[in-house]
């Protein structure tokens, strides 16, 4: 299915400061609609980021490595079509 997703914009962190990576991150990905997807780019492999997304967004998200270094890593990182109905059962299904 992630294979079918649009992608909408690429981040290229490798020049950005650390402690600016992951809010603008964020911040890309909150923008994404249902089916959609940002391609990042980093020079080391992202996995803290993969657990942040675990953590903060419920499952309501794909993660596809298409490069895996040594030198650059590149990820799609999308919404599920279905995205909306994750954010109404995390947040209301309690």
């Amino acid at each position: 299915m992630s294979s079918e997703q649009t992608v909408k914009t690429t981040i290229d962190v490798r020049s950005i400061p650390p402690r600016l990576r992951h809010p603008m991150i964020f911040e890309s990905f909150e923008s994404l609609g249902p089916g959609e997807a940002m391609l990042l780019v980093n020079d080391h492999d992202p996995k803290p980021l993969f657990y942040q997304f675990q953590a903060e967004s419920s499952g309501g998200f794909t993660w596809d490595y298409l490069a895996e270094g040594p030198e650059v890593w590149r990820v799609r990182i999308g919404k599920p079509r279905d995205a909306a109905a994750h954010a109404e059962d995390s947040c209301c299904s309690h």
